[in-house]
């Protein structure tokens, strides 16, 4: 018995998967850092206590709004982020982002990798990377490299493959907790 076939797809192709979601987009979040160089400036300013809008950065603002026109037509979109037990600076910098995504409708979760581990989450549903699962149809995956570059995105529709990731999400909702943020106003 093989395994599922993987597509490698571009940037392109993936946000016009996640953005043309019809139910529902899930993420598993796993790295402890993040490195975009779209973000990266805000990163930098943020830990130097310098609080911008994250919407003054183009892209955030258009993912925001992406995100806020798929829930505002019913599409749920949510992801729960695996944090270390002391939580990285990046991943400090990703709550305090929470208000933007909360009012895009964004459903965001947390829980630390311990709790991940002990649940049985980790390391089965993180052992090629974070994915996001798409209308449970979907399943696209996310490598990086050890500083949390992105790599790649790898594409399945495989049915046996995206049933474990579904399995997981609920897995990783039920354990998780909400982000205690509130929405950021306008």
């Amino acid at each position: 018995m093989s395994g599922p076939v993987w597509r490698e797809i571009d940037g392109e192709e993936f946000f016009a998967a996640l953005h043309g979601a019809a139910r529902s987009a899930f993420r598993l979040e796993l790295q402890p850092t993040y490195i975009e160089s779209y973000e990266q400036e805000l990163v930098d300013r943020w830990s130097a206590g310098e609080f911008r809008a994250p919407t003054a950065v183009p892209e955030l603002a258009d993912w925001f709004a992406r995100i806020g026109e798929q829930t505002s037509r019913g599409v749920q979109v949510g992801r729960v982020r695996i944090q270390e037990d002391q939580p990285t600076s990046y991943q400090r910098f990703e709550r305090w982002c929470d208000p933007w995504n909360l009012r895009a409708g964004e459903n965001i979760r947390y829980m630390t990798r311990q709790r991940a581990l002990e649940v049985g989450l980790l390391p089965a549903a993180g052992a090629k990377g974070d994915w996001w699962l798409i209308d449970v149809q979907r399943l696209i995956l996310i490598t990086h490299d050890p500083d949390g570059r992105r790599l790649q995105y790898l594409s399945t529709t495989d049915s046996a493959t995206v049933k474990q990731a579904a399995t997981w999400r609920d897995l990783a909702i039920r354990h998780s907790e909400l982000s205690d943020a509130r929405p950021a106003v306008a």
